[in-house]
């Protein structure tokens, strides 16, 4: 096993990735981060609790164990931004989603140190990806990719208002068949009643973006959750609430179960 990512293979045409529910860093990372930093507050919290039915229903996982002040495994390597003209935390972030600052004075990493992380975290996490798609796509023909994400629901600094619980993310309709889209908002819709968007705030990251080719048999899906939907608090340290943490949990493997029965017309 990568001492980077967690990898389990799956028997149907379903990859699902957690790339920032990680919390490891490297040796000597936190004496240079700043307090608030070292909290670690950007976490994508508990999503891999939230995904645990993955791999009972058949789906491949593949978890990141850092944490996404090491690497943003959701940018691109070349840093592109993702969302122009709003604030962006890039592939190897040096600010916090509230806008302070994640490291020390002058302990920011280097040109050449962003550039080893991106050999080390970077691209050792998106072969697997790769890999993975490849492997499904060989045996079935086409795979779906389900990017898993929380944020919490109010941050002034990366958008205006408060989130819906869920939301999801094609990349405009890009990266996704409409129909398989259609019913997993429609599910949501009909079910559990939760606030719910496609292609709002968040359209999807770079993984999302770069893998999901429907012409060419990839689909990928990015659910962006709001962290109120499961937590008891959205401040440290993070409580979860097991109740509504157990509702959105059944709701997800439905979704899933939607994503690992649908079948394009080949």
């Amino acid at each position: 096993m990568s001492d980077i990512f967690t990898y389990t293979p799956g028997h149907l045409p379903l990859l699902v990735t957690i790339p920032h529910s990680g919390t490891l860093l490297p040796h000597g990372m936190e004496a240079r981060l700043t307090p608030y930093a070292r909290t670690l507050p950007d976490t994508d919290w508990y999503v891999d609790h939230l995904y645990a039915c993955a791999h009972a229903l058949g789906a491949s996982t593949l978890r990141a164990r850092y944490s996404r002040y090491v690497t943003d495994l959701n940018r691109g390597a070349d840093n592109a931004e993702l969302y122009p003209g709003r604030p962006s935390t890039g592939v190897v972030p040096t600010h916090a989603f509230n806008g302070s600052p994640l490291y020390l004075p002058e302990q920011e990493p280097t040109e050449a140190e962003i550039q080893e992380r991106i050999g080390t975290y970077w691209h050792p996490y998106h072969n697997a990806i790769i890999a993975e798609l490849e492997r499904l796509r060989a045996q079935w023909g086409w795979a779906i990719l389900w990017d898993a994400h929380s944020i919490r629901s109010h941050i002034p600094h990366l958008f205006e208002g408060t989130l819906p619980a869920l939301n999801f993310g094609t990349n405009g309709g890009a990266s996704c068949a409409a129909d398989l889209t259609e019913q997993l908002v429609r599910h949501t819709e009909q079910n559990g009643g939760y606030t719910h968007v496609l292609n709002g705030r968040f359209k999807g990251g770079y993984t999302t973006r770069h893998y999901g080719q429907p012409q060419n048999g990839i689909h990928a899906v990015q659910l962006e959750l709001a962290q109120s939907s499961y937590l008891a608090s959205e401040d440290s340290p993070w409580p979860m609430n097991l109740h509504t943490a157990a509702k959105l949990g059944q709701l997800i493997e439905n979704l899933l179960r939607l994503a690992i029965d649908y079948r394009p017309d080949r």
